[in-house]
């Protein structure tokens, strides 16, 4: 990935994520550049008009073809000036669109240019989003007032997986979901705090088996919570015997305390 081109009426909305913390330090090292275009700049009158009625009547307003059109064609001759030929993608971010997740962001990451067009009021003509060949994207299943936070959160998805953002990749492999499963319960200094203990063998300094148990307990975590990620998981025959057998020994005490499973103060474990 060599640009995010965000199209909006309200770029400053992703700019203040997206050139924050981890992000803006990637952009000043020149990791991946970040530009914004302001869909007004293209208004189809001196009034700064970019929205008119639905056909057919309707509530609310709709961002016109033309500026948008504009805007997206600003966006590929900027990049081509620079960078010459890539592979584009036009994403419009909105709730009609297939869902993304940590695959699709993957296959976002390997393109050169990802222009991220933010709707507003009801949305954009249709018939800019069919001539511009749109994929539409949603980060979830509810509505938001405009795509500008979607777009925020899709470069973040994104950019945090190109090379030299965090300091390995094994940063967001690891993690939960990138995995395939959620992440295993983690902790830090002091070893007992308010009567919790840590596992006692996250102390021991046995590599091998503190990454089982890391393993381990990310499996049992995401089939308490999430058990239809674990259909998508190769798994050997082995590996599953192991886990299986790992469950079947544990206790209570050893186990990591999952929400809603934390003992009451004077409770013993079975």
């Amino acid at each position: 990935m060599k640009r995010f081109t965000c199209l909006s009426l309200f770029p400053e909305i992703i700019r203040a994520s997206a050139l924050s913390s981890i992000g803006g330090r990637a952009v000043e090292r020149g990791l991946y550049e970040l530009e914004f275009i302001q869909i007004r700049d293209f208004a189809v009158n001196e009034y700064g008009k970019v929205d008119d009625a639905l056909y057919g009547g309707g509530v609310g307003m709709l961002m016109m073809a033309e500026p948008v059109f504009q805007s997206v064609t600003k966006a590929k001759d900027d990049f081509r000036q620079i960078h010459g030929e890539g592979r584009e993608k036009l994403i419009y971010l909105s709730p009609r669109g297939r869902v993304l997740d940590q695959q699709k962001a993957r296959e976002l990451s390997e393109l050169d240019h990802l222009i991220l067009l933010c709707g507003h009021y009801e949305g954009v003509d249709q018939r800019v989003l069919d001539e511009c060949e749109a994929e539409e994207l949603s980060i979830g299943d509810y509505v938001l007032t405009g795509g500008e936070l979607a777009a925020a959160v899709l470069i973040d998805v994104i950019s945090r997986m190109l090379p030299g953002v965090l300091p390995s990749d094994e940063a967001w492999q690891k993690e939960s979901i990138a995995s395939g499963l959620l992440e295993e319960p983690q902790y830090t200094r002091p070893a007992e705090w308010r009567g919790r203990a840590v596992p006692e063998l996250l102390l021991s300094g046995h590599a091998a088996r503190i990454e089982a148990w890391r393993q381990h307990a990310a499996l049992d975590l995401t089939l308490e919570r999430r058990p239809e990620l674990l259909t998508k998981l190769p798994m050997t025959h082995e590996e599953i015997k192991a886990w299986l057998e790992a469950r079947e020994q544990k206790t209570k005490a050893s186990l990591p305390l999952l929400p809603g499973e934390q003992m009451k103060k004077g409770e013993k474990a079975n």
